[in-house]
């Protein structure tokens, strides 16, 4: 069984609160850091090799010391948890079962950053989770964890919590930063960073709820011993929201050592395809990942096979291979359509463009339609090819990266099962029928990959 460093105490009876918290070794690593210099603590968070866990994968100590630090101008730390992403709920797990993990880790990294006031962006539609966070944050000011020099440290800090609108583009940190200033949730233009000029216009770091929270073990054990788990450059554990086509759909724990295969058929982790179908295909990191057909999820193009980590799921860059992403795993077995699922993903980046950047305005909305068209066996042939140029003039043409994750779904899509897109095209009336089935094609998906 993985180690488990964020969900260890998550089942224990009362964890939620503060006095169950504490007395489980909560804040343990709010006092060790108070004895640390916030320089120190960084190099600590580099040795560990943490990496963003919302979807880049940037390494975490690296952009904490980016942080410009001008004399006299304030500084603020902002945990990203606006979790959107289609397929990810890891996250608003954590948030909602062991509130007090994050504002332990929330406390640690302001410290660290001198962030005297730091504020947790939450989506909109998380309002109960909101009111778990406020109690949470109560409760630790109330035991001397937040507000004026605390634990006789010299150190000040709050921390609040500010609801979203409801607004996928808000989960892009310059967007979120807007919206946190009380403007329209608008990506801002790159340079200048955060880091440098953020909200406010002073140096904010931005940092994702699972990677703050992972900040607790790491100073509790130290970085190095962090750094042992896993392998290569994706260290540590790492939250996998799992869905779709499998028996246990849930939030799960891994230390990026497992094979996908593993990880799905597992009784451990997924627990297997239900009704003994076949596995088709995934998306193994939330909806703007590409998604990979059977025989490229369990192994590589080289023949390998592949592993729940940032490189091994990347191998072949995304003529083969994926991203971890934020952790999203969506299953799909032999009798799912790969077009349907693809246009549902189109109308939700088309509904959710923040219309600043015109490819990805027009070009979301007019890959929706044909999408449309193709799926109602109104498609013709130049239909494939029209949606191919469409993402391609999408891709790497826009302020952020929601352009990118509207392309890379339909270019995967196509790329690996243009025969099931020219199916559609070939059989309208027996596309509109919504039974796709597809089983003679289940089995060339789990022929060996060809060089």
């Amino acid at each position: 069984m993985s180690k488990k460093l964020l969900l260890d105490k998550i089942g224990i009876e009362g964890i939620k609160g503060f006095e169950v918290y504490r007395r489980e070794g909560g804040y343990k690593s709010v006092e060790k850091a108070f004895k640390m210099q916030p320089n120190d603590i960084v190099e600590e968070v580099k040795k560990s090799g943490l990496r963003g866990r919302g979807g880049a994968g940037f390494p975490t100590g690296m952009k904490w010391s980016f942080l410009a630090k001008p004399e006299g101008v304030a500084r603020y730390l902002v945990c990203n948890a606006d979790e959107s992403e289609p397929g990810t709920f890891k996250d608003r797990y954590l948030m909602e079962f062991i509130p007090h993990l994050l504002i332990e880790g929330m406390i640690v990294s302001s410290y660290t950053l001198g962030s005297k006031i730091s504020y947790i962006y939450i989506r909109g539609e998380y309002d109960w989770i909101t009111d778990i966070l406020e109690n949470a944050i109560e409760e630790a000011r109330q035991n001397g964890f937040l507000g004026k020099n605390i634990l006789d440290s010299g150190f000040d800090c709050e921390i609040y919590v500010h609801r979203g609108a409801g607004a996928y583009i808000c989960g892009e940190e310059t967007a979120l930063l807007e919206s946190l200033e009380g403007k329209r949730g608008l990506p801002r233009i790159k340079p200048p960073f955060p880091a440098v000029k953020g909200v406010w216009g002073s140096p904010t770091v931005v940092n994702n709820v699972e990677t703050i929270a992972a900040i607790v073990p790491i100073i509790n054990e130290g970085g190095e011993a962090y750094s042992k788990i896993g392998v290569g450059r994706s260290t540590g554990t790492k939250l996998i929201s799992a869905c779709g086509n499998i028996n246990k759909p849930g939030v799960y724990e891994i230390d990026m050592t497992i094979s996908v295969e593993e990880f799905i058929f597992s009784d451990e982790y997924c627990g297997g395809i239900p009704n003994g179908k076949r596995l088709k295909a995934c998306i193994p990191g939330g909806s703007s990942v590409p998604i990979l057909p059977a025989n490229l999820l369990l192994k590589t193009a080289k023949g390998e096979t592949r592993l729940m980590n940032y490189e091994s799921l990347a191998d072949g860059g995304f003529v083969t291979g994926s991203m971890m992403g934020s952790g999203g795993f969506i299953v799909l077995d032999e009798d799912q359509c790969v077009v349907r699922h693809t246009l549902t993903l189109a109308r939700f980046y088309h509904h959710e463009s923040c219309g600043q950047c015109s490819p990805c305005r027009e070009g979301t909305g007019w890959m929706e339609k044909v999408f449309t068209k193709i799926e109602n066996g109104k498609g013709e042939m130049k239909d494939i090819d029209l949606l191919w140029d469409i993402q391609r003039k999408i891709e790497g043409n826009t302020i952020c990266p929601l352009g990118d994750a509207a392309a890379w779904p339909v270019a995967a899509a196509i790329r690996h099962f243009r025969d099931e897109f020219e199916w559609h095209v070939l059989n309208p009336e027996e596309c509109l029928k919504r039974n796709y089935g597809l089983a003679h094609y289940a089995d060339e998906l789990q022929a060996p990959v060809t060089a």
